[in-house]
Parts: C-alpha cells; sequence; structure tokens
C-alpha cells in the first residue's frame, strides 16, 4: 500500500472511504429514483398536485428525523454501526417501495428509506472526517459527493432506460410490474452492497476515544498513519474531549445565543444549501422540463447529461478544495447560482402557458436548459460537496455528533420544505416566480458566507474552536 510522506496510509484510507461513500451512493439514487416516477405515482395512487408533492417530499420527513437521530446515535453506538443500520433501511424501503399498491405504505417505506438517506448524508462524511489526513481530508470528504451525484445520475441513466424499454414509465415491464416500479426497486442491489462492505472498515478512532476504548482507537490510528504518529495523535483527540462528561446534545449550546457560534455558521451553511433550490432539479427534472415544452424522453435525457457535468464539477472541487480553500469556493458557486438562476427566471418568464404546460419562444428553451446545466455545475462546484466537507471537520471533537444532529436535521428539514412546496408553486406562481426566489437565497448566501463562514482548509480536528 502506498504510504504518503506525512506516514499516512493512504492505500488502507482510501479503502475506508470507498466504502463510506457507498452511503453518498445510496444517498443520491434514492433521492434521485423518484425523477420520472411521477406520472407512475398519480396513476397508481390517484394523486393530486399537493399529494404528489407529500408522498414524493415524504421520503425527506424520514431524512431530517433520520440525520437527527443518526448524529447523537453514532455518539452512542458508534458510527459504523449506524450506517450499517442505514445501509438496513436503504434495502428494507427500495424492496417495500418497489411493491406497494397503497400510498400509505409506500409513504411509509419512502420515510423508513429517508431515515437511511439522513443517517448516511451526516454520517459519511463525518467518518471520512475522522480518518483522513488534515492535508487530503477535503479531497477525501468531496469524493462522498461525486458518489451522491453519481448515485443521482445513475438512478437518471436507470429510470431513461427503464422507461425506454417499457415505452412509458407507467407501461407494464419485467413480472408485470410497472418500469416506474423497477425504478424503486434497483435501488436494493447498492443498498446490499454497501452493507455488506461495512463489515470490513473499522470503527472512527475519535468514537473508540470519546467512549474510553483508547487501545482500540490507538490500533485503528497505527493502521491509518503507523505507530509513532498513532500516539501523538492519541494523545490530541483525548485531550480534545471533555473530562467530566462524554459527548452529548447540550454540548451545543451557548448562553444568550441559545447555540454556539460554530453551530450557527454550521446551520446558515445547512439551510442555504436547500434554499438555492438545487433540489428542485434533483427530484422534478423531469417535471420541470415538461413544463418547460420537452417530451418525457427529452426530459429524462436532460437529467443524464446534468448530472454528468455535476460529477464534472465534483472533479474540479477535489483538486481546489484543499488547494485554495472552502470559502473561496462557497462565495464563488453563490455567484455563479444567482447569475444562472436569474438567466432562467428571465428565460421562464418569456413563455406562455398553453393549458398546464409552459411554452418558451425561440431559443429561450435552450437558455433556459444551458443556464439550468450551468447553475448545476456552479453548485457541484461549492455548496454541494463543500457544505458536507465543513460539517464533516468543522466541529470540535466534543460536539461533532450533537451539532449534525442540528445542522443534518435542518439541512433536510429545509430540503423537505422546498420538495414539498415546489409543485405548489409551479401550480401556483408559475416556474419564473418560484426561481426568483431561489435566486434571491443565492444571492443572500454569498454575504452570509462573507460573514460567518471561516476557513478550515489543513486544520486539524482537535484544532477546531467552538
Amino acid at each position: 500500500m502506498e504510504k504518503a510522506g506525512s506516514g499516512a496510509n493512504i492505500g488502507f484510507i482510501s479503502a475506508i472511504v470507498a466504502v463510506a461513500t457507498i452511503g453518498g451512493l445510496l444517498f443520491g439514487y434514492d433521492s434521485g429514483a423518484v425523477n420520472g416516477t411521477q406520472d407512475g405515482l398519480k396513476a397508481a395512487f390517484q394523486l393530486s398536485e399537493g399529494g404528489l408533492g407529500f408522498t414524493v417530499g415524504s421520503l425527506l420527513i424520514g431524512c431530517f428525523v433520520g440525520a437527527f437521530f443518526a448524529g447523537t446515535l453514532a455518539d452512542r453506538m458508534g458510527r459504523r454501526n449506524v450506517m450499517r443500520l442505514a445501509a438496513l433501511l436503504f434495502l428494507m424501503g427500495a424492496l417495500v417501495q418497489g411493491f406497494a399498491h397503497i400510498q400509505p405504505l409506500f409513504v411509509i417505506a419512502r420515510i423508513v428509506g429517508g431515515m437511511a438517506v439522513g443517517a448516511a448524508s451526516v454520517l459519511s462524511p463525518a467518518y471520512i472526517s475522522e480518518v483522513a489526513p488534515a492535508n487530503i481530508r477535503g479531497r477525501m470528504t468531496t469524493i462522498q459527493q461525486i458518489m451522491v451525484i453519481s448515485g443521482l445520475t445513475a438512478a437518471f441513466v436507470v429510470n431513461y432506460f427503464l422507461a425506454q424499454a417499457a415505452g412509458a414509465s407507467t407501461n407494464p415491464f419485467w413480472l408485470g410490474l410497472e418500469a416506474w416500479r423497477w425504478m424503486y426497486l434497483m435501488q436494493a442491489i447498492p443498498a446490499a452492497v454497501f452493507l455488506l462492505a461495512l463489515f470490513f472498515i473499522p470503527e472512527s478512532p475519535r468514537f473508540l476515544v470519546a467512549r474510553g476504548r483508547h487501545a482500540e482507537a490507538g490500533d485503528v490510528l497505527s493502521k491509518l498513519f503507523g505507530a509513532d504518529v498513532a500516539r501523538t495523535k492519541l494523545d490530541e483527540i483525548r485531550a480534545s474531549f471533555s473530562t467530566d462528561h462524554r459527548p452529548r446534545l447540550s454540548d451545543v449550546t451557548a448562553p444568550g445565543t441559545g447555540l454556539r457560534p460554530i453551530v450557527w455558521a454550521g446551520l446558515v451553511l445547512a439551510v442555504f444549501q436547500q434554499l438555492v433550490g438545487i433540489n428542485v432539479i434533483f427530484y422534478y427534472g423531469a417535471t420541470l422540463w415538461q413544463a418547460a415544452g420537452f417530451s418525457e424522453s427529452q426530459a429524462l435525457a436532460t437529467n443524464i447529461i446534468s448530472g454528468s457535468i455535476s460529477i464534472l464539477a465534483c472533479l474540479v472541487t477535489v483538486v481546489l478544495v484543499d488547494r485554495i480553500g472552502r470559502k473561496p469556493l462557497l462565495l464563488m458557486g453563490s455567484a455563479g447560482m444567482a447569475i444562472t438562476l436569474f438567466t432562467m427566471v428571465y428565460a421562464f418568464s418569456t413563455g406562455a402557458m398553453n393549458g398546464t404546460q409552459l411554452v418558451l419562444p425561440g431559443s429561450m428553451g435552450q437558455v433556459a436548459v444551458v443556464a439550468a446545466l450551468a447553475y448545476s455545475a456552479f453548485f457541484n462546484i461549492s455548496w454541494g460537496p463543500v457544505m458536507w466537507v465543513m460539517l464533516g471537520e468543522m466541529f470540535p471533537n466534543q460536539l461533532r455528533g450533537s451539532a449534525l444532529a442540528v445542522c443534518g436535521f435542518a439541512q433536510w428539514f429545509s430540503n423537505y420544505l422546498i420538495a414539498q412546496s415546489f409543485p405548489i408553486m409551479l401550480g401556483s406562481i408559475g416556474l419564473a416566480a418560484s426561481y426568483t426566489f431561489y435566486g434571491v437565497c443565492a444571492a443572500i448566501s454569498f454575504f452570509l458566507v462573507q460573514r460567518f463562514i471561516h476557513e478550515t482548509k489543513g486544520k486539524e480536528l482537535e484544532a477546531m474552536q467552538g
């Protein structure tokens, strides 16, 4: 195995990261699988627009519950054990969603799957941050976002080919089940792989120290960094934890402001990552492009292009995040998203309604598509991966699990509100007004990052201040 100059066992660390980021793949796949199934859901369960929004958004109810409890459970059970539980929930949720023939059962299964998504979303980057060396931690954690987008893109590709093979997403396919049901059932394959792979990685050394299991922590650190570095690192980690109590949820609080300043900064990142509207494209991309005049086939193909561009954007982040830092990428992303969102607003504002479909004149459809693809690229160079990088590393060891519980809950609750509100906004105020809101939020995020976010590039986790 390759040894870096610092003594870090890069081969072993890379293998661990590869397993942990399968959680990101599932996070993306489960989030993207719904994209293209809306017609099937409406037909199977006789849903109104509001009912469709709730059925799609029910995943996110599970997400904010799973994200909240994952952080605190990870401080009790360990990062690895909670990820195993998440993998099992992924598997169960995928199977039941595919076979459910009544809406309440489908919604319950979607909530269960969402609990797994929420847990994996906060624990995978935190776990990676706790095993990776500081000088490459940003790159390693960014792989999580690449896997998220890869999962989304894989879902778009599978959905596209299932719909093409069946003739439409609502047509019967294998075993007499409609193609849209297979879009959910396919999630079971990576879920099973994730569950099995988690039995081959070690527990986080920071968790082991927090639980007083110092000998085990020393063994893991030796495998990660070598025996000499491990002894020093173990002492540093031990010193970073409170001597009078183990990590607990109340560690995030502070007199006067309710929460510690570092937790407020985390909340800014968590909430505004969703208020810029990125998951409208992830969850409703097919619906969005059909509203802009595309056929179902063209809309699903556009989703694939968007996902591919997003993966390339994340690869740019891998190169830049440990060189120029987290904050410059966030600022660049906020500015780029604001510009491209307002370009989409202009394109949509030129359209006219033909029944329930928006028709864009001349080349405005192409302008909207190009702006949306550029918007996705800016997001995935910046706020997509960097928010998770920072949430995984910015908190002191003592309160990392509890802070992730609070910020993960806020991130997924904001995600839920955006997903739940978009079909209603689309039907009442239209695409242009909806995207004006997201553009304004992107502009605001630029100034919030300038004021409240501090650089974490190259800092050891034990040096993080709360």
